[in-house]
């Protein structure tokens, strides 16, 4: 029962994620691509690239499909942007709407989540809410610039607790490409 219950769970979640990814947009949706194997950012209009940010930091641990708390890894998935806020450590913080439904189910099927928890995540993004941040896979995820932090650092490692950093500079640019409701996709 378990075994089938966690099989599903990874079924839905795959095809939750990947039907977000090869969606056609629309000319005139503009919308973020993240690739973080190429340690870009993408404003797309349509499936066209109009603004690129080079040398974006992720999570110090990578990236994942299945966060946890506290991993230091950047979720994969299409998420919203949640909230657009000035930020004293990083300049501006771009809020996603991690965790999204995918996520969290996933994050169900696999037990890292109980019922109570997943049920909070879940009516609060059918409400139109930001879900809670404090579980067991996670929150606070975005796309912030460095602050005052090191820009050697940002350019040389991948520094964050999961989120995507730009530099102040990048991230005041990309402010003028975004608002909220914006789709956002990180591969």
């Amino acid at each position: 029962m378990q075994r089938a219950r966690a099989l599903t769970g990874i079924v839905f979640f795959v095809l939750a994620f990947l039907g977000g990814l090869p969606r056609i947009a629309e000319a005139g949706e503009i919308w973020l691509l993240v690739d973080t194997s190429e340690f870009r950012l993408q404003v797309m209009d349509g499936d066209r690239p109009v603004a690129t940010f080079s040398d974006v930091a992720i999570g110090r641990n990578g990236v994942t499909a299945g966060k946890h708390a506290q991993d230091a890894k950047t979720p994969l998935g299409e998420f919203r942007v949640a909230s657009l806020k000035p930020s004293q450590a990083f300049h501006f913080f771009v809020g996603l709407n991690y965790p999204n439904e995918a996520h969290a189910r996933q994050a169900f099927d696999d037990f890292r989540l109980t019922p109570r928890q997943y049920h909070r995540i879940v009516t609060a993004i059918r409400k139109g809410q930001t879900p809670p941040q404090e579980t067991p896979i996670g929150g606070y995820i975005g796309i912030h610039g460095v602050g005052e932090g090191d820009a050697q650092i940002h350019r040389r490692f991948n520094w964050t607790q999961g989120c995507v950093a730009l530099t102040n500079s990048q991230i005041d640019i990309l402010r003028s490409w975004i608002k909220l409701g914006t789709r956002v996709v990180i591969r």
